[in-house]
């Protein structure tokens, strides 16, 4: 299949163009503003979007660090007490990698 595509709209086109709230055709005129919808309009957040606001507010209401943990990895760390265990941090180092590749 294969179409002509000429440069120039054609002069039909171009007639009796206004502003409606509908999409006008290519090359009209578009020197007078655009007329705002009448009220009504609305906003619905699907439910994933709905729940990712909510995780932000609490995350944002959350400290930032966990004083807490800290000081017993501080203090286990002083002791002489902490283990690290290299099978879990490869784990969840071969997850996060499995998460950012799906």
């Amino acid at each position: 299949m294969s179409q002509k595509i000429e440069g120039q709209t054609p002069p039909a086109a171009l007639r009796g163009t206004s502003v409606t709230g509908r999409a006008q055709t290519a090359g009209a005129d578009r020197s007078e503003p655009v007329q705002a919808t009448p009220g009504g309009d609305s906003l619905r957040l699907t439910g994933e979007a709905a729940n990712l606001q909510t995780m932000q507010r609490e995350l944002s209401a959350a400290p930032a660090i966990d004083s807490a943990r800290v000081q017993s990895i501080r203090n286990a760390l002083e002791a002489g007490t902490y283990r690290i265990d290299a099978q879990t941090i490869a784990d969840r180092m071969l997850d996060l990698e499995r998460q950012l590749g799906a």
